[in-house]
């Protein structure tokens, strides 16, 4: 039996739009923070209750995205540190998993806040609110369009890693970018919702309309949550997700008439990038190097270990 890893590489398997990313989101905390400090302080100022609950509001999509922002700079500094056994890139995974639990927690909140106005309806200053609505909804445009930059930069990069092997990123990989993306999704949506619900109310008196679009809104931002929640767990629990088409890959290369797979373990190790563990079992066996070579041309294949028996006569 031969056994082989890659050997004297590093673990470094980090999205190709990192440093980008990590950068992109702490501009968006800045953004989100100053817009949250101006409405504490104005409705502290001013007596506004609306102001103030939007700045406190803003300030739990602060804190998610500062998840998001301190798990880019810890992986990346961690990156060469050889206690991370397979590297830093799941740590991104694990930020999107805390986040989407901070998501699901806010539509709760605004859930719970929603049914309690419906029961008991309070005053509403419409146009004071649509004027706070229409400023956090500016702000989460802003927000969203410095985000989703990764996602116009292109839906594949090749680029050359450590040990010799070319991998590219996946359009919508990285999972913590989109954590941070989808609060600000979520809090642009609520802003949508409550705009809608606002100049219906104004022209009609219905001060129901504002906490039912509360529930409406609370209700999809729950199922945002829940798919990233499953989508991180997945991959923090190395579950391939259905229509993974990797494993296939790495059978339909290596085996022949010759030649089988007995046993495959493929997981993910961060945005791009996968590991495998393959044992083969042949009537005529060659180095693991042969075989490595022969799955060089998939390219979300980073780390690769080979084991060879041969078969018995």
């Amino acid at each position: 039996m031969t056994i082989a890893s890659e050997p004297g590489h590093a673990h470094v398997f980090l999205g190709h739009g990192h440093a980008r990313n990590e950068k992109r989101t702490w501009l968006v905390i800045a953004l989100t923070a100053t817009m949250m400090v101006v409405e504490i302080t104005a409705g502290t100022i001013f007596g506004s209750m609306a102001l103030v609950a939007d700045g406190w509001h803003m300030a739990t999509h602060a804190a998610a995205m500062l998840i998001t922002a301190l798990a880019y700079y810890y992986a990346r500094k961690n990156a060469e540190n050889r206690r991370f056994t397979f590297g830093t890139g799941k740590l991104g995974e694990l930020a999107g998993f805390a986040s989407a639990v901070i998501l699901a927690l806010i539509a709760l909140m605004i859930g719970w806040e929603s049914v309690l106005r419906l029961t008991s309806p309070v005053p509403i200053d419409f146009n004071q609110a649509i004027v706070v609505a229409v400023a956090g909804l500016i702000v989460n445009l802003a927000s969203a369009w410095l985000l989703s930059g990764d996602h116009h930069h292109g839906h594949h990069h090749d680029h050359h890693h450590d040990h010799g092997h070319d991998h590219h990123d996946h359009h919508g990989d990285d999972n913590n970018l989109r954590a941070a993306y989808m609060h600000v999704l979520a809090d642009g949506f609520t802003s949508v919702l409550a705009i809608a619900a606002l100049l219906t109310g104004s022209l009609y008196g219905w001060l129901w309309l504002d906490p039912a679009m509360g529930i409406v809104g609370a209700l999809v931002i729950a199922r945002w949550s829940w798919g990233l929640i499953r989508d991180t767990g997945g991959v923090l629990v190395d579950y391939l997700p259905v229509g993974e088409d990797l494993p296939d890959e790495i059978r339909g290369t290596i085996e022949n008439e010759h030649e089988k797979i007995t046993d495959l373990h493929v997981w993910r190790l961060g945005p791009g990038h996968h590991g495998a563990i393959v044992a083969i079992l042949s009537a005529e066996p060659k180095p693991p190097a042969f075989y490595r070579d022969k799955l060089a041309h998939i390219h979300d294949l980073s780390h690769v270990t080979i084991e060879v028996e041969a078969r018995a006569a």
